[in-house]
C-alpha cells in the first residue's frame, strides 16, 4: 500500500460561476497566447526565448501574487499553475491590465510542469494558502507531503526558496511536521516574527486579507533549498 504522505495526484474543483463575455474572451484569446506548450521539457529558452532565472507558483489563485512578483521583476520567468477556471481568468486579466509579458500559465496540475522543468533549474517555488483538506483521511491529499516535495526540492537550485503561506493551523501543524522530517530544506526563520510578519517581498492576496478580517493567523514560511 502507498505512503499517504508520497502519492502526487490532482484534487478539486475545476469551476466555479460561469464565465461573463469578457472573461470568456481572455480564455480564447490570451490564454493560447501565454499557456505553457504542451508536451515536452520546458526551458527558460522554450518558455521565454532566453535564459532567464524561473520561478513557479503553485495555485495561484486569482493571480494577485502570481502579478505581482511578475511585475516587481520583469527579467524573471513567472510559471503559474492553476487547475481552477475561474482562477486563471483573473490571472489573465492582470497580465493584460499590467502588460506583464513574464507569466505563463498551465490550467492544470502543477506538478506535470515542474517535472518537465530541469533539475536545479528553479529560483522559488511558492504554495500559498493550498486547500488544507484539514479531515485526517484527506491528509494524502495535501501538496506539501513527500511526493510533491521530493519534486520541488529536485527542481529548486540549492540556496533557493520554496514559500508556504497558510492561515490553516491544521495544515501550519502538518507543514511543520512533514518538513522537520526533511534534510533537503531548511527553514530560515531565526524569530516569530520571521513567519508572523508578510515579508516585503511577499506580495498580499484577496484570500490573505479576508482570512485576517476574519481573525485567522497567516503564517509566511520559507524555506531553503540545501
Amino acid at each position: 500500500m502507498n505512503d499517504p504522505t508520497t502519492i502526487r495526484r490532482l484534487y478539486g474543483r475545476r469551476q466555479g460561476h460561469a464565465l461573463r463575455a469578457g472573461q470568456a474572451a481572455l480564455v480564447e484569446e490570451l490564454l493560447p497566447r501565454v499557456a505553457v506548450p504542451e508536451g515536452g521539457a520546458l526551458t527558460a529558452e522554450r518558455l521565454f526565448g532566453d535564459d532567464r532565472p524561473l520561478q513557479v507558483e503553485i495555485g495561484f489563485g486569482a493571480g494577485e501574487h502570481l502579478a505581482g512578483q511578475a511585475e516587481a521583476a520583469p527579467g524573471t520567468g513567472f510559471v503559474g499553475c492553476e487547475p481552477f477556471l475561474n482562477g486563471v481568468v483573473g490571472a489573465l486579466g492582470h497580465i493584460r491590465d499590467r502588460a506583464l509579458s513574464n507569466v505563463r500559465v498551465h490550467m492544470g496540475d502543477a506538478l506535470e510542469v515542474i517535472e518537465r522543468l530541469p533539475d536545479a533549474s528553479l529560483d522559488r517555488v511558492y504554495l500559498l494558502h493550498p486547500d488544507p483538506w484539514p479531515k485526517a483521511r484527506h491528509a494524502k491529499r495535501r501538496m506539501v507531503n513527500h511526493g510533491p516535495l521530493d519534486l520541488i526540492a529536485a527542481k529548486l537550485k540549492p540556496g533557493h526558496e520554496f514559500r508556504l503561506g497558510t492561515d490553516d493551523p491544521t495544515y501550519c501543524r502538518w507543514a511543520m511536521m512533514i518538513m522537520g522530517q526533511r534534510r533537503d530544506f531548511e527553514w530560515t526563520a531565526r524569530g516569530p516574527e520571521d513567519f508572523l510578519n508578510r515579508p516585503a517581498d511577499w506580495p498580499e492576496t484577496r484570500y490573505e486579507r479576508k482570512a485576517r478580517r476574519q481573525g485567522h493567523e497567516v503564517w509566511y514560511y520559507i524555506f531553503r533549498r540545501v
